[in-house]
């Protein structure tokens, strides 16, 4: 079966869609995570147009907005959906027979709040469903999180229900860390079954990076890590922000633009007040790395698993000068850095295949969410179908 993953990530920056070629041998027992067997057909990129990115990064997190505009953007994104989808489907002459489109996250509260008397945790990711299906005559599986956070788990991450198909090895322990806007990881023990995978967000990839980038310099990010290499971190600053209450709160747990969306910018301004741009933006690239280093040092060695290498994959793979000051720090946990791409996944396309796969376990009926990773009281079955 065919099947279009669609990934847009929490950086915002547009469309990935990758066609992938899933076929199960028995899709009977529930969760049958080692008998799903997949290749990629092809992947490809389409950005956001320069205002909707911004009107989007505008409507996350933010005090209010207007309901219609919400509604609107709903729609016109899933206007977007559909036409990346169309374009993908000529460039590769593959036709899907099935859609998981993940939408934008424009509000992710995992741990439950109160509201009107009652604590809730809530998602909401934009992107209508039903008007990918109408204009690509393809039903779609979208609203992936929503099924866990019901079941008492944060609604994220997701993707290691992916990682584990794609990395777990009888031998070798492995952390798969993904870098988008939000940097998670999952932990692979050596001959580890679904029950053992340890997931959960480590803290800002490219996000704080992305905006000061936004800020200081009016670009959208830092092409190469070139500024970040061309400054020195200023390491009180990292410290005094590792101490913050994300990062020493034990997982599972998740993240977004509510912890380190415009207001953690400003507040990272403040702190590095007299400082040159470079330097700011070089201690957050620094700041990147050194909550991931963190993360895999307290959360995870600590436990038993034979852990051996990192896995990165995520737009922070571009980043040379984050990807030398992780493999750095990992140096020192006595851990080897590698890519996604030197296992055949492309970095950019894993979570546009991870959606594939789960929206392709959704159409089947079967569970694709994993408690040990989300915290939720049962595996579920993730999404909502928008049939044709």
């Amino acid at each position: 079966m065919i099947v279009a993953g669609v990934m847009s990530g929490t950086s915002a920056d547009g469309i990935n869609v990758a066609l992938v070629d899933i076929q199960a041998e028995d899709q009977r027992k529930a969760f049958a995570l080692p008998r799903l067997r997949f290749k990629m057909v092809g992947h490809a990129e389409y950005p956001y147009p320069v205002r909707l990115r911004r009107t989007i990064l505008r409507a996350m997190n933010c005090e209010s907005a207007r309901v219609a505009d919400l509604a609107r953007l709903n729609f016109l994104l899933g206007e977007l959906y559909g036409k990346a989808i169309q374009r993908s489907q000529e460039k590769f002459a593959r036709k899907p027979e099935l859609i998981g489109c993940h939408g934008q996250t424009l509000f992710h509260q995992g741990e439950p709040q109160l509201f009107l008397g009652r604590r809730l945790a809530a998602t909401w990711q934009s992107g209508e469903g039903a008007v990918v299906a109408e204009r690509t005559g393809i039903p779609v599986v979208s609203d992936f999180r929503p099924a866990d956070i019901a079941a008492g788990g944060k609604g994220a991450p997701l993707v290691p229900f992916v990682d584990y198909l794609l990395y777990s090895d009888s031998h070798v322990g492995r952390i798969v860390q993904n870098i988008g806007g939000i940097a998670n990881l999952t932990a692979l023990p050596a001959s580890a079954s679904a029950n053992d995978v340890i997931a959960f967000d480590t803290g800002p990839g490219n996000m704080v990076i992305d905006a000061l980038m936004e800020k200081l310099y009016h670009k959208r990010l830092d092409k190469h890590g070139r500024i970040a290499a061309s400054g020195k971190s200023l390491e009180l600053v990292i410290a005094r922000f590792l101490r913050t209450p994300f990062f020493l709160r034990k997982p599972p747990k998740t993240a977004g633009r509510e912890e380190f969306g415009r207001e953690f910018v400003a507040e990272w301004l403040r702190c590095c007040a007299h400082a040159s741009k470079a330097n700011i933006v070089a201690t957050a690239t620094a700041f990147t790395a050194r909550s991931i280093s963190t993360a895999i040092r307290d959360f995870i060695l600590r436990r038993s698993g034979n852990f051996a290498e990192v896995i990165v994959s995520g737009g922070g793979v571009n980043n040379c000068t984050l990807m030398s000051l992780l493999e750095s720090e990992l140096s020192r946990l006595r851990l080897r850095l590698r890519t996604s791409d030197d296992f055949g996944m492309p970095s950019q396309a894993k979570e546009a295949v991870a959606f594939a796969l789960l929206a392709f376990q959704t159409w089947h009926r079967q569970p694709s969410s994993m408690p040990s990773a989300t915290g939720a009281e049962h595996p579920a079955i993730l999404g909502k179908i928008s049939y044709v």
